[in-house]
């Protein structure tokens, strides 16, 4: 009986430590999106400046 409730202990505290790491692997996920959407944007107007600044220099888009 005392091993069953040490087996059932240790089970219960992996459990908890799973859980834990899945919040927290969730959370980073989030971060992780929100940089990649924070970077896309950024790329995003700095190709519009490129663009712009290209039409006034009159290069070629392929310049």
């Amino acid at each position: 009986m005392i091993e069953s409730s040490t087996m059932e202990d240790r089970l219960k505290e992996r459990l908890s430590q799973l859980r834990e790491e899945f919040a927290s692997g969730q959370t980073q996920l989030v971060q992780a999106e929100a940089r990649v959407r924070d970077l896309r944007e950024t790329l995003l107007r700095i190709s519009g400046a490129i663009q712009v600044l290209s039409e006034e220099l009159g290069e070629s888009k392929e310049g």
